[in-house]
């Protein structure tokens, strides 16, 4: 089954998709975002979005948190002060936008959108300037910048396979890097730009490769499913979501794939971990509230709380760099 028609079904939390409730597949444990809706596009009216509910902020960074809410009836990417606070909606269009990742220098965002098919698009870090730097058959998702700015990975279905490409920045150039019989998501670049974490959806498992897509191997090897890598700053841990507790946490682990730790430990389902620039903090999204919200907690799993704090589904967090 595709990923199109995954965003089609009316799953709400990813433990569904898990034991294969609404998929019948039970390989994937992160197809996504941790807690997703329906991906149809729907009408919804327009303007901006200034809602705020900050709780407990973290330790002051002069950066940003993207993530993406339904709360204006679809898909869109928002960004908020890393206290929760200055809400706002920059996308603003009917088809449903998802995924955002930043751009090294904190002044553009890359994700993925099904105006015109399901592409990579690329905007201003506040929403100027959207536009689409693939056009393939098939679906693009999981953009991912590469630390010089210069590249970006990205996932390409184009024959009901999902391979790893990179592109230049602007869309051009574009070229297969991990091409094989595995199902690979969720692409991850090292902070050295040397290693590609992701998820194969053919065991659940995290595996890294060179970032010229050699030297492929394993880092989770756990009965579980594991997903979702996503590097510390400073490139010596990697934060990932697993079941492997029972129920879908947040942990870290050595970039070995040693010494795993569940940092969320809560009965909820947390996932889709996104570090601080200074690496003490990690977002991550969790329906522990009844509803998708952003949460925030320091690196060893302390001092857990919401952020967006929304009647709507906030989810797909990604931490911008400190910004000037």
């Amino acid at each position: 089954m595709t990923i199109q028609l995954r965003q089609l079904a009316p799953c709400l939390i990813a433990v569904s998709v898990l034991v294969g409730v609404c998929s019948g597949d039970s390989e994937d444990l992160a197809l996504e975002d941790e807690i997703v809706g329906d991906d149809a596009t729907t009408d919804v009216g327009g303007g901006a979005v200034d809602d705020t509910g900050a709780i407990d902020p973290p330790a002051a960074l002069a950066s940003s948190i993207a993530f993406v809410s339904d709360r204006n009836g679809n898909h869109e990417i928002f960004v908020m002060d890393p206290d929760g606070g200055s809400q706002r909606n920059i996308t603003n269009h009917l088809a449903n936008d998802r995924s955002p990742t930043w751009a090294p220098d904190g002044g553009r965002i890359a994700f993925q959108s099904l105006r015109e098919g399901l592409d990579i698009f690329v905007m201003d870090a506040d929403g100027a300037n959207q536009r689409s730097i693939t056009d393939h058959r098939g679906g693009n998702y999981f953009p991912a910048w590469s630390p010089d700015g210069k590249s970006i990975l990205f996932v390409s279905e184009p024959a009901l396979d999902f391979d790893i490409y990179v592109m230049d920045a602007d869309g051009g150039n574009q070229r297969l890097i991990l091409d094989d019989t595995h199902h690979d998501r969720e692409p991850a670049w090292s902070p050295d730009g040397k290693s590609i974490a992701f998820y194969s959806s053919d065991d659940g498992e995290i595996y890294v490769i060179d970032a010229d897509g050699a030297n492929r191997r394993n880092i989770t090897n756990d009965p579980a499913s594991d997903g979702y890598p996503a590097w510390s700053p400073d490139g010596m841990s990697i934060a990932f979501t697993s079941n492997r507790d029972g129920n879908i946490d947040v942990f870290v682990m050595d970039t070995d794939g040693g010494n795993p730790v569940n940092v969320s430990n809560h009965p909820a389902t947390d996932g889709s971990p996104t570090w601080s620039p200074d690496g003490k903090s990690i977002a991550f999204g969790s329906n522990r509230d009844g509803d998708s919200e952003i949460y925030v907690m320091d690196a060893d799993g302390r001092n857990q709380r919401n952020i967006s704090d929304h009647l709507g589904a906030d989810f797909s967090p990604a931490w911008s760099p400190a910004l000037p």
